[in-house]
């Protein structure tokens, strides 16, 4: 039998209210997505703060690093057709 520590770590994303986003509000270990849905209910919302639960096995994320920010955004300031800066609007269509 496996032991917990075994077990695939999993990040748990709640939704505490109808039209809201999911957040990620922490992480679990579990067997299987089943298990992990329960023991983020049981760990996660103990008030009835929640809605909705995703579970996301951990090593299924993949994300960019905060240091790599300027790399990763700062080719979208190199297109200049994405401001509207770059448009000339006639006199006569006013104000957009």
């Amino acid at each position: 039998m496996s032991t917990n520590n075994e077990w695939p770590l999993w990040e748990v994303f709640l939704r505490t209210k109808k039209g809201l986003n999911h957040k990620h509000v922490g992480s679990i270990h579990a067997a299987d997505e089943e298990m992990a849905i329960e023991n983020a209910r049981d760990v996660y919302t103990r008030r009835n703060e929640g809605i909705s639960i995703w579970v996301v096995e951990s090593s299924h994320i993949h994300a960019s690093s905060p240091s790599e920010q300027e790399s990763l955004f700062d080719a979208a300031n190199d297109k200049v057709y994405r401001h509207p800066t770059f448009y000339n609007i006639p006199d006569e269509v006013g104000h957009i």
